[in-house]
């Protein structure tokens, strides 16, 4: 995309897009220009749009919360730097789904993938995701400066939403971590530092790394990095950890993005109890 590309970086720098918004907005405005073989897209509108938005649907099959951030990329591509809004003005947001439980490893197939995982950087990345929570994005970008091994503490800077939070380091992770660094003996600024110089790993090569462990460890359900994320929410609720806690440690704005782990944590429902099991006995005079 060229100069058109640096035109959009600035626009979102000046509205304050959070950095993890700006890499996914160009990533999908440059593949939008890919599928196009590199047409420019001054040279191409709603019609394009919608022919590329359904073969993301009909050919990749990419999910309802995925279509709808790269239609938000498009729109900012086209209302804000091209000054063409009446090109996405018809363009609506895919309905929101309903409930959909999330994908969980239990704790034996958690210690097994992350041992299939090479190399050495996705590995220690993966068992940071799963040991704090982190979401893939937050992890990728995270910088040296963020371990605060005094504290035993991870700073998370700039997250979902441009919020920020700390996270709790257990001397397990931080012994894995040290561990890491030592063998990697990298000169970046960035904790899990890409193949080009000054740039951080990418989000596919992990992604990958994953999907590859999940076939080494024979695993039938579909292996894919928030499901790192998925597995931590869930297994802290089996040990008694409250919902507005992991709400907090997730990073949610929304309490009910938490309260669906409820529907998937073994312990919790083995502790419920159906009227019907305390029908004709004592426990069950409390009915009325």
């Amino acid at each position: 995309m060229g100069t058109l590309r640096d035109r959009m970086v600035d626009d979102m720098k000046l509205r304050g897009l959070a950095p993890i918004t700006q890499e996914s907005y160009l990533r999908y405005a440059q593949r939008f220009a890919d599928h196009y073989q590199g047409r420019s897209p001054l040279k191409l509108g709603e019609r394009e749009i919608r022919d590329f938005l359904l073969h993301l649907v009909k050919e990749e099959g990419i999910a309802p919360s995925t279509q709808g951030v790269c239609l938000a990329s498009l729109q900012f591509l086209y209302r804000v730097t091209l000054r063409r809004p009446e090109e996405v003005a018809c363009l609506k947001h895919p309905k929101r789904p309903g409930l959909v439980l999330p994908h969980v490893l239990s704790g034996s197939e958690v210690g097994k993938l992350l041992s299939c995982i090479t190399p050495l950087r996705p590995r220690t990345m993966c068992t940071l995701m799963y040991a704090t929570g982190l979401r893939i994005d937050e992890a990728v970008h995270l910088l040296v400066t963020d371990i605060d091994s005094t504290r035993g503490v991870l700073h998370v800077r700039k997250g979902k939403g441009g919020r920020d939070r700390d996270l709790p380091l257990g001397e397990k992770l931080l012994g894995v971590l040290r561990e890491y660094w030592r063998l990697l003996r990298a000169q970046s600024p960035y904790l899990f530092p890409g193949d080009v110089p000054g740039r951080p790993i990418t989000r596919d090569s992990v992604s990958s790394a994953l999907r590859r462990a999940g076939k080494a460890a024979q695993f039938k359900k579909r292996v894919f990095p928030h499901i790192l994320r998925h597995s931590y929410a869930t297994h802290l609720l089996e040990m008694g950890t409250d919902v507005r806690t992991i709400q907090v440690l997730l990073g949610h704005a929304d309490i009910n993005s938490t309260l669906r782990y409820l529907h998937v944590a073994r312990e919790r429902l083995a502790t419920i109890k159906s009227p019907f099991d305390v029908l004709g006995t004592s426990d069950g005079d409390v009915l009325r």
